[in-house]
Order: C-alpha cells, then sequence, then structure tokens
C-alpha cells in the first residue's frame, strides 16, 4: 500500500542531491551540464513542463546542434535526454533508495541548439521513499511511501518508463524513422554510465545495482557489464547512438562498433 504526504519540514532530495554533487566534484561541473544545482529549478520563459514538450522542435533544435540527418538528430537527442532524466532517479535508488518521481508533469525542460543541449530540473518534486526510510517520521514535503525495496524500483519504472520515456519513445519513432531498440540502448548504456560514474558514492558492488536497474527497466539485453578494475564498470553496447553518421564522425567509446 502506498501513501502520499505533502508538509513542510525535512528536504526528501538531499541524499539524490549529494550524490549527484559528488559526482560533479569529481568529474567537474560538465558532468551535471544537463541538470539544474539542487534539481528544483523556477519556472520561466525558457522552461516548459515535459508533458508540453514540442517534439517536432526539439528534435529540429537537435538537428542544427549536431548537423545530423532527422534519423542521427532524434537518436542523439533522444540519448542526452534520456540520460538527465534517468539520472536523478537512478542514482537515488542506488545510493540512498529515494526516488524522485521523473513523470512529465513534474520535469522541467529546456534546451537549445547549443552546447548544453538539453536541461533538466524538478517542479513541486515527488520522492518516493521505503516505508522504514527515518525520514517517513518527519514533516518532509512531498513523499510517496512504499512498502520495499521491490516496490520501490515499481515506481521508478512506471515514473520514469510508463509515464515519461515509452510516451516520448513514440512521439520520436513518429518524426523519424528509427527503431525502439537503438533508442533504447540509449537508455541501457546511460543508466550503466551514470552509475558507473558515482560508484565511489555507491553502497553495495556497482555491478549488482546496475544489473538489478536495468533488468527493471527491461534494457538489460542491451549492454554488456563488467567490473572495472579501478572500479565502476566497463561498457559496452550492443547498439548505436548514429554519432558516427555526423559530418565529423564520432564512435563512442562504448560503441558496439569499435568490436567490428
Amino acid at each position: 500500500m502506498t501513501a502520499l504526504i505533502s508538509r513542510e519540514g525535512v528536504e526528501p532530495l538531499g541524499p539524490v542531491v549529494a550524490t549527484l554533487d559528488a559526482l560533479r566534484t569529481r568529474h567537474g561541473e560538465d558532468s551535471l551540464q544537463g541538470l539544474v544545482p539542487g534539481l528544483v529549478g523556477p519556472d520561466g520563459p525558457q522552461w516548459r513542463l515535459a508533458d508540453e514538450l514540442d517534439v517536432t522542435d526539439l528534435l529540429d533544435a537537435a538537428a542544427r546542434r549536431w548537423s545530423a540527418q532527422p534519423h542521427a538528430a532524434a537518436a542523439l537527442a533522444w540519448k542526452c535526454y534520456s540520460y538527465w532524466l534517468a539520472l536523478p532517479a537512478v542514482l537515488g535508488f542506488a545510493a540512498s533508495r529515494r526516488v524522485p518521481l521523473m513523470t512529465p508533469d513534474h520535469v522541467l525542460v529546456r534546451y537549445t541548439d547549443r552546447q548544453p543541449f538539453v536541461t533538466l530540473a524538478l517542479r513541486a518534486p515527488v520522492t518516493a521513499v521505503i516505508a522504514t526510510d527515518p525520514i517517513v517520521a518527519t514533516d518532509a514535503p512531498g513523499l510517496l511511501i512504499v512498502e520495499d525495496e521491490a516496490e520501490l524500483l515499481g515506481v521508478l519504472r512506471r515514473s520514469l518508463v510508463d509515464a515519461h520515456l515509452d510516451p516520448l519513445l513514440e512521439e520520436f519513432r513518429k518524426r523519424a524513422r528509427i527503431g525502439r531498440r537503438t533508442l533504447w540502448g540509449s537508455v541501457a548504456s546511460g543508466v550503466a554510465y551514470g552509475l558507473s560514474r558515482a560508484a565511489d558514492s555507491l553502497p553495495g558492488p556497482t555491478m549488482d545495482i546496475a544489473n538489478r536497474l536495468l533488468t527493471a527497466l527491461d534494457a538489460e539485453d542491451l549492454v554488456d557489464l563488467a567490473p572495472h578494475p579501478g572500479g565502476g564498470l566497463d561498457i559496452q553496447r550492443r547498439t548505436c547512438c548514429l554519432a558516427f553518421t555526423l559530418p565529423t564522425p564520432k564512435v563512442c567509446t562504448t560503441c558496439c562498433i569499435r568490436s567490428h
């Protein structure tokens, strides 16, 4: 059984923001350029809710940003958007078992045809927590209380995938000839990459949590993972983001075409 609590008081996103801040400290400001500091951002003329996103305009901006053909622009826009969208929820679960709901009605989007292409923020955030989390006993705002980790993973899946990524993917595919497997491969590699870069801040083996999250997102067959000797993960994609088709071709370090 779940219950929603909205009261003033302790900040439920604190551990999530701390994990992101640790990633920024380790890897530099650019490592979090797609998220506003502190995650919560104000409304403004440059921002729009994700459920009001003009996908055609977004893809046009991507085509200008990368000088790309429509299918490659869609693949790269999706890779960028899905990475920043998933990162707070994925790291929140992995580090502290607190999951901000990344549903379209809570996510603010700003995009340009320059770098960074897309920036995301949360509006009136709701955070899913397990019933045993000490914050449940406080007057914290915006808590969605669930019974256990299995239910928390289910909430992560429904809020991130069912409510946001799946509908958005269909909108992308209406406008560009690109397969679901290609796009979902970027979700899989993005989840693994985010976990790998934050490995120093995560309790327990990164490989185990990566497998658990990828299974919950139905993406476990789209990347090959191995523990990296220095920490983190070695990641090998089974799909390609099409960056090699750009006027100045790029082959990512995790790309499947490196193995051919």
